[in-house]
């Protein structure tokens, strides 16, 4: 089996994972965003500590999922949200400690990653829970809408930057992180997302006014492309093709939602910041 049709076959059977955990209910949601938060902080840790402090590793996987069940217990409207929020706190501080009690100490500064994890990839699925309960109650189709920009950009990215982006004369947006990033591709992938924007406006998924529809969709793509390249400075520093083998033909988790770890904070704060949700 050639490498297209592995990622062909990968692509399909993620994008029905994800719209299945997000269109029955809050339960296959919270299974599919645990899971997808602990395999990119292991993908993380691995990237930036490798064999190192693997029992700190593990304890902030632990941390993350604890982070994003207050998160999500919080959004829904449970009850005793707030002290949970307030042991997860206290339970980033042990993790520090943690640190201290180690036997080998020569890597210290390895163990800085265990706090950037959290701040990278489980603050931004902590706030995940936020999306599918803006109204209140569970829906994840707003979180479908940002899936569906977000997917747009990348495939207007990659169509625009084969077609266009990889001659000669083509200008790179940033050679040093991506080399294969090009201008081309990222006005592409702009109007994909614009596009899907519209059609998501014209379809009723965004119930708010289309030029809304328009800037949200414009704020994700531009907030996807630093997510993406953010992840590139990881790996590159790492000295890692992709941040895992999970998916093949794709990579890790980081490597299908480093967009989204930037897009999805960024769509839903524009929502609120003008009480749309």
């Amino acid at each position: 089996m050639n490498s297209t049709v592995k990622r062909s076959i990968s692509g399909v059977l993620f994008l029905a994972i994800v719209l299945g955990g997000l269109l029955f209910n809050e339960v296959p949601f919270v299974i599919l965003f645990a899971f997808i938060t602990a395999v990119m902080l292991y993908e993380f840790y691995r990237m930036t500590m490798g064999e190192t402090y693997k029992n700190l590793q593990i304890e902030g996987i632990i941390l993350g999922l604890f982070f994003f069940i207050c998160g999500f217990r919080y959004y829904a409207g449970e009850n005793g949200a707030g002290r949970l929020l307030a042991m997860a706190i206290l339970f980033l501080v042990l993790l520090m400690c943690a640190t201290v009690l180690e036997n080998d100490h020569n890597g210290f500064l390895k163990t800085g990653y265990l706090l950037a994890g959290q701040v990278y990839i489980t603050l931004p699925m902590a706030l995940s829970p936020a999306v599918v309960y803006a109204s209140g109650q569970y829906n994840g189709l707003l979180m479908v809408a940002f899936f569906i920009i977000i997917w747009s950009s990348d495939v207007g990215a990659y169509c625009f930057g084969m077609l266009f982006g990889q001659k000669g004369n083509a200008r790179k947006m940033c050679p040093e992180i991506s080399p294969k990033k090009s201008w081309a591709g990222f006005w592409g992938g702009l109007a994909a997302s614009v596009l899907a924007g519209a059609i998501l406006y014209w379809t009723g998924l965004f119930k708010f006014p289309i030029w809304h529809a328009l800037t949200v969709a414009a704020i994700m793509n531009v907030a996807g492309v630093f997510g993406d390249l953010f992840e590139s400075l990881w790996k590159r520093a790492a000295h890692v093709k992709d941040s895992g083998k999970i998916m093949p033909g794709h990579g890790g988790l980081m490597d299908r939602f480093d967009s989204a770890l930037f897009a999805i904070p960024a769509g839903f704060v524009y929502l609120m910041l003008f009480n749309l949700v």
